[in-house]
């Protein structure tokens, strides 16, 4: 099979130091060409070299997933978050999962918190109707132990908020350590905006099991 030209010259620095960063850009390119079990050999190799490397976890995570590997794509997208909190990709990666296992109300809130970041976001938006409305139709499975982290200086007050609710779902949130320590040189101030995003998404995911519990 001949190889796509930017996938052949990403491929050949690689070979060539394999400790370039090179790597990230060639496992995405596999991704997107669907050549998922590749991308994933990739990522792993490279990050051998440089393990923070965020957008090369993502990657890894998403194509995980695309084989099948559940558990491990959640391991690297949890890893991901416990970074960057805001992280997108790696929140959509997460409600994929949750999705793929019948994990609807699971799903449904972490693609509630996607769309905090999101914007206005058609597909995103489409989505959360039909997990929505696919929750209020069928009940609930039962939850896995442990998904995303919280931000560290916000793990205390959240795990408290939940507690008192009585909320069995979103105590997930606050369940699990960092597993990659974030830059070192993050400026306060996104710091303090990621801690009032996850606050508002708490607040949103209590307020709306208060509403369902409330119309039983």
């Amino acid at each position: 099979m001949v190889d796509h030209p930017r996938i052949e010259e990403l491929r050949r620095r690689v070979e060539k130091d394999p400790a370039s960063l090179a790597f990230a850009h060639l496992a995405e390119e596999y991704r997107r060409a669907g050549r998922h079990a590749e991308a994933v050999a990739t990522c792993r190799a490279g990050l051998e070299f440089h393990p923070t490397y965020l957008s090369a976890r993502v990657t890894l995570g998403r194509c995980l997933i695309e084989t099948g590997d559940l558990e491990a794509a959640q391991s690297e997208l949890r890893a991901v978050m416990s970074a960057a909190p805001d992280n997108l990709a790696a929140i959509r990666g997460l409600a994929d999962i949750h999705r793929r296992r019948g994990e609807l109300q699971e799903a449904l809130d972490y693609y509630r918190w996607a769309q905090q970041f999101a914007g206005h976001d058609p597909d995103l938006e489409q989505r959360i109707r039909e997990l929505k409305a696919e929750v209020e139709r069928g009940g609930r499975p039962a939850a896995q132990p442990g998904t995303p982290p919280a931000p560290a200086d916000a793990r205390e007050s959240a795990a408290q908020q939940l507690t008192t609710a009585g909320s069995p779902g979103p105590a997930d949130l606050v369940a699990s350590p960092p597993m990659i320590p974030p830059p070192q040189s993050g400026a306060r101030e996104a710091a303090e905006r990621r801690l009032v995003v996850f606050r508002r998404f708490l607040e949103a995911i209590l307020a709306d099991r208060g509403r369902r519990q409330a119309s039983r």
